[in-house]
């Protein structure tokens, strides 16, 4: 991890803490991006770059909960560590159970902050990569005709190409080049190797019918 390829963002209405927070974390290996207000962060146009929050509870209009809950609900994906001179047990759980990576005191100690960014840090990254791992794994499921996704939906399940062939009224021999085909466009080496593809993917096995074993 090296400078300028991961970003903390400060939010804390306090300009001495957002200054020595700046300082503290930019001396680091990140860059650091500071805001005074939930509203101006919201309003910030955010690098596409693995990234945390170091988040102040109690704030002028938003609170630093309101703004975790408004990440939520439009779907950012954003590791929060929450720092505060004011809080309290049920505080801390609410934001928590929301998935706040840590909730500190004020003031930090500074490697238990340090702890914590490189661990949001870390998180987002490996989220980051399971969305492109995804997305991509989206991208090759399109390129599947409706025949072959019909053949995956039976192949996961673990299925025998005669089977298959069985239900969907069809030759085996058909049912081997389209599962040829489609283990060739997903890049599937193997059977376990579909069946995580799919999992990923959200796809459920299609249901096994008793006649399947008949076959």
């Amino acid at each position: 991890m090296t400078k300028r390829n991961a970003v903390v963002f400060v939010v804390d209405d306090d300009p001495s803490v957002r200054e020595g927070l700046q300082a503290f974390i930019g001396a680091k290996e990140f860059d650091v991006q500071t805001f005074a207000s939930a509203e101006e962060f919201l309003r910030c146009q955010r690098p596409d770059a693995p990234s945390c929050l170091v988040l102040d509870i109690e704030l002028p209009g938003l609170s630093g909960l309101d703004l975790q809950h408004e990440l939520t609900q439009a779907g950012v994906e954003l590791p929060i560590i929450f720092v505060t001179g004011h809080g309290d047990i049920p505080m801390s759980v609410r934001a928590m159970k929301a998935g706040a990576v840590e909730f500190l005191t004020k003031p930090p100690h500074p490697e238990c902050l340090l702890a914590a960014i490189r661990q949001a840090i870390e998180r987002d990254r490996a989220a980051r990569l399971e969305r492109a791992e995804v997305l991509q794994l989206h991208q090759k499921l399109d390129s599947l005709t409706p025949r072959e996704r019909q053949v995956m939906g039976l192949v996961i399940t673990g299925l025998l190409n005669k089977q298959i062939a069985a239900e969907l009224g069809t030759s085996e021999i058909t049912i081997k080049v389209h599962r040829a085909r489609l283990m060739q466009k997903m890049g599937a080496g193997s059977l376990p190797e579909l069946v995580r593809m799919a999992e990923k993917l959200g796809i459920p096995p299609t249901p096994q019918f008793p006649s399947y074993t008949n076959v």
